[in-house]
C-alpha cells in the first residue's frame, strides 16, 4: 500500500515498493546471492563483498527511490538507475564466474533457463529445490553450474524490469511534473477558489 503523507495532490502516492516486481525479484536476488558466495566465493575475498554489497544495492535503491517518489521524481529515477547499474555490475560477476571456471552460461533458447523464468519462484529455498532437481533430472549441469546461472539469469530479469520501470518513470515525470510543479499548481488553484472580497459601497454623492 502507498504511503500518504500531507495532501496528495502535493505528494502524490509513494512508497509501496514491496508491491514493485522489480523490487521482488531484486530482493529475491539478494538472498540468492547471499547463499552462491559463501558457498561458492572465497571468504575475504573483494569479488565476495562486491557480489554481496550489488545485490544488495539493487533491492535497497528500488525501496529507496519509491519512498523519495512524494518529493522528487528525479531523486526515484535516479537511485532506480543506481539499482539497475549495481544489478548490471553483478550480472557481469556471475557470467564471470561461469567463464572462469568453463562452465556453461545457459543460451536464452535453453528450455532449463526458460522454465526457471515462468515458474516465478518467490523464495531462496524453492529456488535451491529446484536447482537439486535440475541436477538430478540432468546431472551434466553441475551444481555450480546451475547455481552461477539461477544468478546471471534473475539479473537479467531484474534489469529488464528496471528499464521498463524507468520508462515509466520518465512518462509520469513528462505528464504529472515534479514535487516543485506540483506545490505551485496546488498554491495557484488554492489562490484562486479563495473568495475576493466585495468593494466597499460608493459614498452618495449630493
Amino acid at each position: 500500500m502507498a504511503d500518504k503523507t500531507g495532501d496528495t495532490n502535493v505528494y502524490g502516492k509513494h512508497g509501496g515498493f514491496e508491491k514493485l516486481l522489480s523490487y521482488k525479484v531484486a530482493e529475491l536476488l539478494h538472498d540468492i546471492t547471499v547463499r552462491f558466495t559463501k558457498r561458492y566465493i572465497e571468504v575475504g575475498s573483494r569479488t565476495r563483498d562486491q557480489m554481496d554489497q550489488a545485490a544488495r544495492s539493487g533491492s535497497r535503491n528500488i525501496a529507496e527511490g519509491s519512498m523519495f517518489s512524494a518529493t522528487s521524481k528525479k531523486l526515484e529515477m535516479n537511485l532506480t538507475n543506481v539499482a539497475r547499474a549495481s544489478l548490471v555490475e553483478l550480472k557481469k560477476d556471475y557470467a564471470a564466474f561461469l567463464r572462469q571456471n568453463r562452465l556453461t552460461q545457459w543460451p536464452i533458447q535453453d528450455p532449463v533457463r526458460q522454465e526457471l523464468i515462468d515458474k516465478r519462484i518467490k523464495t531462496a529455498d524453492e529456488v535451491a529445490r529446484w536447482g537439486a532437481d535440475v541436477h538430478g533430472r540432468a546431472p551434466e549441469r553441475s551444481h555450480a553450474e546451475i547455481a552461477g546461472n539461477i544468478g546471471h539469469v534473475y539479473c537479467m530479469v531484474a534489469v529488464g524490469l528496471l528499464d521498463r520501470q524507468l520508462v515509466t518513470l520518465a512518462r509520469q515525470f513528462e505528464e504529472n511534473g515534479g514535487f516543485s510543479e506540483r506545490l505551485y499548481k496546488a498554491r495557484t488553484q488554492s489562490r484562486d477558489q479563495k473568495p475576493t472580497k466585495p468593494e466597499p459601497p460608493e459614498e452618495p454623492t449630493a
